[in-house]
C-alpha cells in the first residue's frame, strides 16, 4: 500500500517519468523480453542491431537531405514561396537551435521506430508558424477528452506533465489502425528483431571465450575447490587473446567439449537470413545496406528506382500532408503546399540525364533555362524559348478523292453447245 502512494503522490507533484513507468508496466506484464529469442527489444534497443540501424539511418538520411520548399500555386503556375515564413522553417532551421535537415532526421527516425513523430508549434504574433521543435515519442501520450477532442500530453525529463491541443502539434503518423496514433514497426516485428539479437548476442560471447563452446572438466578423484579450479581454467584460457593457448592438464584431468559448434548450428545462415527479414519490415533493398550477396550491375539501378518509388515515396507523402494539415490554415491551403524534390535521387548517370534533356528540348516541353535549372546552372539571357523541330507541323485534315467506281458487270449469256456432227460414213 505504501508503495502505490508514494507514486501517487508523486503524479500529485507532477507526474512520474513515462519512460520508467513503461519499463516497470512491461517488467510486470513480463513483456519486456521478447518470447522466443530471450531478449530486451525495445526502439532505443533495437538500433543495437547493425542491420535496424542501417535501415533506419537510409531512409531518414535519404529524405531529410532532399531540398523540402513551399510551394504557391496560382493560376496553374506554381513558384516557390520564399516569401512566406514557413519556407524558412522547412528548408532551413526548423528552429534557432536545429536545423531543417536535422530536424527532419530525428522526426523520420522517431517515424520509423515508433510509428510517430511530434513536434511542438511555435507560432508568431501574425498566427504563422515560426518554429517547430522536437518532442520525444516515448514521453508523449495521444487521448481524446470529453468533447472527443484529440489532445496530446508530453512527460518533460524533470517529470512535469502539459498537455497540448491538435493545433499545437506538428504529428506526422505512420502506418495506424485507428487514424489517431501509428503502430511501431519494432514492437510488430519483435520476435524477427529479437531473434537478430539474440544471435549477434550469441556470436559476441562465443569470440569472447575464445571461439570455443563450454565444455567440462572431468577428473577421477574429488575436486575439494571446484570453484577455484573453474577460476583458474577461465583466466588462462578464456577470451579471444587466449584462445589458441596449449592447455596442460594434471591428475587426470579430462576436457569434454559440450557446445555445438557454429557451423552445425549454422550460424552464419542465421545471420544472413535475420539481415533479410529486417530489410522486409523497413522495405530496403539489402544493396542499400551493405548486403551484395545478389546484387549485379544491372538489377542495382533498378533496385534504387524502387527504393525511392516503394520506399521512400510513401514517408515523403506523410510529411508532406502532415504539413498541409498541421502548419497551413484553412485559406493557405487553397494556395500553398509543400513538397520534397526527389529529382536528385531519380536523375541517372550523365548520358541518361543529357539524352532526356535533348528529347525534351526537341520536342517542346523543355526550354535551356529549363534544363539549366535542374543542373543547377544559372538561366541564360534567351534561354526560357520553347522549341520543336522544323519539320514537325500541325496534322492538318486532307481529303482523300472518292474511288472511281467500277461498272457493274454485264451478263454474259452462255453460249450454245453445237449439235455434234451426224456420222454419214456407215
Amino acid at each position: 500500500m505504501g508503495l502505490f502512494n508514494r507514486r501517487e503522490k508523486r503524479n500529485e507533484r507532477g507526474g512520474t517519468d513515462a519512460a520508467a513507468n513503461q519499463k516497470l508496466a512491461d517488467f510486470i506484464k513480463g513483456t519486456d523480453l521478447d518470447e522466443s529469442a530471450g531478449v530486451s527489444v525495445t526502439e532505443e534497443t533495437a538500433l543495437t542491431t547493425s542491420a535496424v540501424y542501417a535501415c533506419v539511418k537510409v531512409i531518414a538520411e535519404s529524405i531529410a537531405s532532399l531540398p523540402l520548399h513551399l510551394m504557391r500555386e496560382k493560376s496553374g503556375v506554381k513558384i516557390r514561396a520564399r516569401d512566406h515564413p514557413l519556407f524558412g522553417v522547412l528548408h532551413d532551421l526548423a528552429n534557432e537551435e536545429t536545423t531543417s535537415l536535422n530536424f527532419r532526421e530525428a522526426m523520420l527516425a522517431s517515424l520509423l521506430l515508433w510509428g510517430n513523430a511530434y513536434a511542438k508549434i511555435e507560432r508568431g504574433v501574425d498566427g504563422h508558424v515560426s518554429a517547430l521543435w522536437f518532442l520525444r515519442p516515448r514521453q508523449v501520450e495521444v487521448g481524446r477528452d470529453k468533447d472527443d477532442k484529440i489532445f496530446y500530453r508530453y512527460t518533460n525529463a524533470n517529470g512535469t506533465v502539459k498537455e497540448y491541443k491538435a493545433s499545437e502539434i506538428f504529428h506526422v503518423l505512420g502506418f495506424s489502425l485507428d487514424g489517431v496514433k501509428g503502430v511501431s514497426p519494432i514492437r510488430q516485428a519483435k520476435q524477427t528483431i529479437g531473434l537478430t539479437m539474440a544471435t549477434e548476442e550469441y556470436g559476441a560471447k562465443f569470440f569472447s571465450n575464445g571461439a570455443r563452446p563450454g565444455g567440462v572438466l572431468e577428473t577421477a578423484g574429488v575436486v575439494k575447490d571446484p570453484e577455484r579450479l573453474r577460476a583458474a581454467w577461465n583466466a588462462q584460457f578464456q577470451g579471444s587473446r587466449n584462445g589458441h593457448r596449449v592447455a596442460v592438464l594434471e591428475e587426470g584431468v579430462k576436457y569434454h567439449t559440450i557446445g555445438i559448434p557454429p557451423d552445425e548450428a549454422q550460424f552464419l545462415e542465421t545471420r544472413k537470413f535475420q539481415l533479410g527479414e529486417i530489410c522486409r519490415i523497413f522495405r530496403v533493398p539489402p544493396h542499400m545496406i551493405a548486403d551484395l550477396d545478389r546484387a549485379t550491375f544491372s538489377n542495382i539501378e533498378h533496385q534504387s528506382i524502387e527504393f525511392v518509388q516503394h520506399t521512400l515515396r510513401p514517408w515523403i507523402v506523410r510529411f508532406e500532408q502532415a504539413i498541409y494539415k498541421s502548419l497551413l490554415n484553412e485559406y493557405e491551403r487553397k494556395t500553398y503546399y509543400a513538397r520534397f524534390n526527389v529529382d536528385g535521387l531519380l536523375r541517372g548517370d550523365y548520358a541518361s540525364r543529357m539524352q532526356g534533356y535533348a528529347i525534351g528540348r526537341q520536342n517542346g516541353w523543355l526550354s535551356a533555362n529549363d534544363i539549366r535549372e535542374l543542373e543547377d546552372m544559372n538561366p541564360i539571357e534567351g534561354g526560357g524559348v520553347y522549341l520543336v523541330n522544323g519539320n514537325m507541323t500541325v496534322p492538318q485534315a486532307t481529303p482523300q478523292a472518292e474511288p472511281k467506281q467500277q461498272a457493274p458487270p454485264q451478263d454474259i449469256k452462255p453460249k450454245k453447245a453445237k449439235k455434234p456432227k451426224e456420222d454419214n460414213t456407215g
